[in-house]
């Protein structure tokens, strides 16, 4: 799944590192910039992204008018997450009632801009993974945007935990700890704990496999 995704932000300098941190992570592939509200509705338009991040403070309009013209579009719906300085508590609630997925506000670490993107693609993954009809404990994980965990050790995220299980089943062979932190973004230290969780809970196995110089090493697969 690789969610192509529009960053919009009035600041040329912050739209590039926002650019830089998605592109930090496989899953994601910029397919453009905008840096005005105008632009960034032609943009929706010429380049159909699934994701865009929008600022609230743009030069020509509000992000806030952007994000109820996109709602008003015909057509598949674009996922939007406001990455914004504003936080006003009107501000907030009008992003809301307007389908804003997630509010990010300024400023914040690239480690906790990179939290909110793994739980957006987790909801997505959640969403993709449901049939046409939903129960009452679907509806309540997608009203929560949280996905389907039991207790985790401390130190691991959920939301992670989903994305490197997801990893190892989209592999039809296994995997090293250096291979799926690539792949998800992670550290190859932090890859592997979550990888040992899951042999800990029987959720997955590990054997040692061989590469350059006959040296050992572990590879994950799931059971």
């Amino acid at each position: 799944m690789t969610v192509r995704t529009l960053v919009v932000d009035d600041d040329f300098a912050v739209a590039a590192v926002h650019r830089a941190f998605l592109e930090s992570l496989p899953q994601f592939e910029v397919v453009g910039e905008a840096h005005g509200g105008g632009q960034a509705l032609r943009a929706v338009d010429e380049l159909e992204p699934d994701l865009v991040l929008l600022d609230i403070h743009l030069p020509d309009m509000s992000g806030l008018e952007v994000l109820a013209r996109l709602r008003a579009r015909s057509g598949p719906q674009v996922d939007v997450i406001a990455v914004t300085a504003a936080r006003e508590r009107e501000t907030v609630r009008q992003a809301m009632s307007r389908g804003v997925d997630h509010y990010l506000v300024k400023p914040f670490t690239r480690a906790a801009f990179l939290d909110r993107m793994r739980e957006y693609l987790a909801r997505r993954s959640e969403v993709q993974r449901l049939g046409p009809w939903l129960d009452q404990e679907d509806v309540d994980q997608l009203l929560l945007h949280r996905p389907r965990t039991s207790d985790l050790p401390k130190g691991l995220s959920a939301v992670t935990l989903k994305l490197v299980t997801e990893t190892l089943r989209s592999c039809q062979e296994d995997m090293s700890a250096q291979e799926v932190a690539e792949r998800v973004g992670l550290s190859r230290v932090s890859a592997r704990r979550y990888l040992e969780h899951l042999v800990s809970v029987g959720k997955a196995e590990v054997q040692p496999r061989y590469g350059m110089a006959n040296r050992p090493a572990h590879g994950y697969r799931l059971t």
